[in-house]
C-alpha cells in the first residue's frame, strides 16, 4: 500500500521526536498518547473517503503487535483521524485484535481464545498481563494490564491498572480492583466504570477518592460491582482441585447500532446494558472437573499444551449461564476461560467471549493465594 505507507512514514518521521528533541521511549501500556495538535492542518483536512481507505488497508495489514501501533498512531493524528480510526477497527469479538484500552473491557473473540500471559513478581505482590508475539512462553510480548496486591485489614484486595507502576484507585490508568473476604475464599470484582446505566458505585474510601478527582461528570467513576468469584469449601479434605463458581456482568455482545457515532466499536461505554433487577443478564461460570487418570495417579484436564506444570492453582471454567448465547444457556463443554501454570512465576491464560480481558484477569487473580479451606 504504496499511499498509507507514505503517509505514515511521513508521519511517524515527525512524531517520532517530542517537544525538546528526544526520541521518547515506548510506553508501557496501550494507552493512547495525546492527539497531536494538527486541526486545520493539511492531515485533519484529508478527504474522509481517501482517509478512511488509508486506515482500513493499516488495519487490514498491520494485525499483530508490535506492528499494530501504526493503528494507534493514526488515532493520535488529530480528532478526526481518531474518530474514523474507532470506526474502522472492528471489535475484539470478531477480530481477536486488542488495539486501545477500552478494547480490554469489551467481549474477547467469539470463535477462538486470545492467548495471554500472567507474569508474577513474589517481591513486589504484583501482576503483569500480557499478549505474547510470539508462542514462546518466555517471550512477554504486548504488555496489557498490571495488578497489585494490597492488604487492607483482614482483606486483600488486588488493584488493577493499565500503568505497571501507577496503582492508585484516584488515577486515571485506574480500571478495577479485586477484593477478597478474610478466608480467601469469596471475592468482588470491582470495575472503575459503570457496567450499565443507571448503576451505583459501591460506598467506600475510594469512591469518595474518585469523587474529588472526577475529571467528566458525563462519565461516573467509582467502584461498581461487576462479578463475584467464590471458592467451595472442602470441609472433607478429599482429594482434588479447588472447585469454584464465577458469576459476573459481562459486556453486551448485541452488535451495535447502524450509525455512524455508534459504531465506535472500542468505546466501552457503548456497550452499557440497561439496569438489571430481576439477576438476568449475568453468566454463571464454574469449573470444569477433571478426570482422574489412573496410570498418573492425579487429576487431568486437556489444556491442549498450554499448561506444563501441574498445579491446584490450574483451571478451566465453562458457563452454566451465558446471556451471550441466544437461549441463555452455557455449554459446558466449551472452556471460555484457562488458567495454568507454564514456570514458577509464568502463568497462560487464554479467554474468549463473553469475558473480556479485565473480567479474565481478575478471575485468575483470584487463583493466588494459599486456600486452606478449599484443599
Amino acid at each position: 500500500m504504496p499511499l498509507s505507507g507514505s503517509l505514515l512514514s511521513r508521519r511517524f518521521s515527525i512524531s517520532s521526536r517530542d517537544h525538546q528533541g528526544h526520541t521518547p521511549t515506548e510506553p508501557e501500556s496501550p494507552m493512547l498518547p495525546p492527539s497531536s495538535n494538527v486541526t486545520g492542518s493539511s492531515w485533519s483536512a484529508m478527504l474522509p473517503e481517501l482517509l478512511s481507505e488509508i486506515i482500513r488497508r493499516v488495519e487490514d495489514t498491520e494485525d499483530h503487535w508490535p506492528l499494530r501501533r501504526d493503528v494507534v498512531a493514526c488515532a493520535c493524528v488529530s480528532k478526526k483521524w481518531r474518530e474514523i480510526t474507532q470506526e474502522t477497527v472492528r471489535s475484539p469479538r470478531n477480530s481477536g485484535k486488542i488495539t486501545f484500552p477500552s478494547c480490554l473491557k469489551l467481549p474477547g473473540p467469539r470463535d477462538f481464545s486470545n492467548q495471554c500471559l500472567i507474569k508474577r513478581n513474589k517481591r513486589t505482590c504484583t501482576f503483569y498481563l500480557y499478549l505474547p508475539l510470539t508462542p514462546s512462553f518466555t517471550d512477554k510480548g504486548k504488555f496489557l494490564l498490571a495488578a497489585r496486591r494490597f492488604r487492607t485489614g483482614a482483606y486483600t484486595e488486588y488493584v488493577i491498572s493499565l500503568d505497571a507502576h501507577d496503582f492508585s484507585q484516584a488515577s486515571n490508568a485506574y480500571v478495577g480492583k479485586l477484593r477478597s473476604d478474610f478466608l480467601g475464599t469469596n471475592f468482588t470484582v470491582y470495575d472503575s466504570k459503570p457496567p450499565h446505566n443507571g448503576a451505583k458505585p459501591s460506598h467506600g474510601k475510594a469512591s469518595r477518592r474518585f469523587a474529588s478527582k472526577q475529571i467528566s461528570p458525563q462519565v461516573p467513576a467509582g467502584n461498581f460491582e461487576v462479578g463475584h468469584v467464590s471458592y467451595k469449601f472442602n470441609l472433607l479434605k478429599s482429594r482434588g482441585p479447588r472447585r469454584m463458581i464465577s458469576t459476573l456482568h459481562c459486556p453486551s455482545s448485541s452488535p451495535p447500532p447502524s450509525s455512524s457515532t455508534d459504531q465506535k466499536l472500542c468505546d466501552a461505554t457503548k456497550m452499557m446494558k440497561k439496569p438489571i433487577k430481576d439477576g438476568s443478564g449475568l453468566t454463571i461460570l464454574k469449573n470444569k472437573a477433571p478426570r482422574w487418570h489412573e496410570h498418573l495417579q492425579c487429576w487431568c484436564l486437556n489444556f491442549h499444551g498450554r499448561v506444563t506444570v501441574a498445579s491446584v492453582k490450574n483451571f478451566q471454567l465453562v458457563a452454566t449461564v451465558d446471556q451471550s448465547q441466544p437461549s441463555g444457556k452455557g455449554d459446558e463443554e466449551t472452556v471460555l476461560l484457562q488458567f495454568g501454570k507454564v514456570g514458577d512465576d509464568t502463568f497462560t491464560m487464554d479467554y474468549r467471549q463473553p469475558l473480556s480481558a479485565f473480567q479474565a484477569f481478575a478471575i485468575c487473580l483470584a487463583s493466588f493465594g494459599t486456600k486452606l479451606a478449599c484443599e
